[in-house]
């Protein structure tokens, strides 16, 4: 039967089978390109990013985790939060106090009756919060305070309301798995010596 019959057989059937059928074979479609790629790919660098449990809650790859919220805001929290961080230029540069934060940021949603707060880190949940609350609990419940039910960084129940809104990443990349802040400042000051070094020579 030549491909054309073969077509016009297909088109006979009822368009819902159709359907489906082009569903499963584009599904099947993607299936075997990931399965060629995972093939070709280095498995040495697979296996560097492999993503794995942050403790509690979250992805984690080689030495870094994830964590996002989606937290509800009091009346006028979204304005209160604004104006500080407007008078701050939108730098955060003092939450650098914990030691093992890569990035976070604030992000309003839904008319500004939600905040975003995303933020990866070196290590696991748990001694994460701990570091909040023991390094920058002021700032934390400044920033937070603004948010429906916040218990207080310190409270015994801030581990369960973070949980209660961290939507979990269903995915994780990391450029450098295995690069934690504590290694990524070092790297700079054994850059900063070599260049001082190679400067003095000239």
């Amino acid at each position: 039967m030549s491909e054309n019959a073969l077509h016009a057989k297909f088109q006979e059937f009822p368009e819902v089978v159709r359907e489906k059928v082009d569903a499963a074979l584009s599904d099947a479609k993607i299936a075997l390109k990931l399965k060629a790629a995972e093939i070709l790919a280095d498995k040495e660098e697979m296996a560097e990013h492999a993503v794995t449990t942050a403790g509690r809650i979250g992805a984690k790859s080689g030495e870094v985790s994830e964590l996002t919220t989606i937290l509800p805001l009091k009346p006028n929290g979204a304005e209160r939060l604004r104006k500080f961080f407007g008078l701050v230029g939108g730098n955060l540069a003092g939450a650098g106090q914990v030691g093992t934060l890569h990035n976070m940021r604030f992000v309003f949603l839904e008319n500004d009756t939600k905040l975003l707060f995303a933020t990866a880190f070196d290590g696991e949940w748990d001694p994460y919060i701990d570091d909040f609350a023991t390094k920058i609990p002021e700032f934390m419940d400044y920033l937070f305070s603004n948010v429906e039910g916040w218990p207080g960084i310190t409270s015994p129940d801030v581990k369960d309301f973070i949980v209660k809104y961290q939507v979990p990443a269903e995915a994780w990349f990391v450029a450098h798995p295995n690069l934690t802040v504590a290694e990524g400042h070092r790297l700079k000051r054994q850059e900063a010596a070599v260049q001082r070094f190679l400067s003095d020579l000239n």
